[in-house]
């Protein structure tokens, strides 16, 4: 499934994703991120061991919404399975996100996290959209 060009520009811009994961309980939990897209995949950056990362390791299907900054009635919907969840490039990804979301060269909070950053990359099974 691709996310449709009428709303990839999302990805490109300072859009925020809400992120839904599976408790162990089975109930969801919802917070905030920054989003990024390679190859068709959606990407998130965290830390391990955050409540979101163990949740994914533990069930891997996921949910996001993402809103248009200037327009909230324009939407992207995603569901999905996480596929991986690396270290591998994860710093630099920060970075990246950093430069987009604050402006920064480096993402200002390197080491004040308790785990590595790692990259939660999400294979998108289903797309619905909102406001073409």
């Amino acid at each position: 499934m691709v996310i449709p060009e009428s709303h990839r520009d999302l990805f490109e811009r300072e859009s925020f994703a809400h992120f839904a994961t599976l408790m162990p309980d089975g109930t969801p939990q919802v917070t905030p991120v920054w989003i990024d897209s390679d190859d068709g995949d959606v990407l998130v950056n965290t830390a391990r061991g955050r409540q979101k990362e163990r949740n994914v390791e533990a069930d891997p299907k996921v949910g996001l919404s993402i809103l248009d900054p200037d327009d909230p009635y324009r939407y992207v919907s995603i569901r999905g399975e996480v596929v991986e969840v690396t270290e591998e490039g994860a710093v630099e990804h920060i970075d990246s996100l950093a430069q987009r979301y604050m402006d920064v060269p480096e993402y200002p909070h390197h080491g004040e996290e308790d785990g590595e950053r790692v990259i939660i990359r999400i294979e998108v099974a289903g797309v619905a959209t909102g406001g073409e």
